[in-house]
């Protein structure tokens, strides 16, 4: 059951199970016997988990690799606001990711001040204008 569809006396049972079965290692031993054997639910399955969460670094990655991508393509960093780059990401199983590039480097830009110099370096090298 999908999450909203059973509700009884105000509690969402899809939206319950649903957590259950993606904490299953989070629950303790009885619990899940009692899941298992009494109510019937299994935990999830790894196609059914949901992608791990990208940390703040790896999203710095991509957006960094999106712009030198763009920097190398037009030989400037002056990206419209609305501008969308897409990127090629992965080894064997290659992915395209669509990045909103233009609101990010401008984004880059207005915390300028907050920056660490690592970074502020990293889009310098590849031609960022800071004004």
């Amino acid at each position: 059951m999908a999450p909203g569809e059973v509700v009884h006396q105000g509690e969402n049972l899809g939206r319950w199970v649903r957590s259950v079965r993606l904490g299953w290692n989070k629950l303790m031993a009885v619990q899940q016997w009692l899941c298992q054997h009494v109510l019937g639910v299994q935990p999830a399955d790894e196609d059914e988990k949901p992608p791990p969460r990208r940390s703040q670094a790896d999203k710095w990655a991509l957006n960094l690799a999106s712009a030198k991508q763009y920097y190398q393509r037009e030989g400037h960093l002056r990206v419209p606001r609305k501008h969308i780059e897409t990127i090629v990401i992965g080894g064997g199983d290659q992915e395209e990711r669509e990045l909103r590039l233009g609101a990010w480097i401008g984004n880059q830009r207005s915390r300028a001040a907050t920056l660490s110099p690592e970074r502020i370096e990293q889009l310098s090298v590849i031609g960022m204008r800071w004004s």
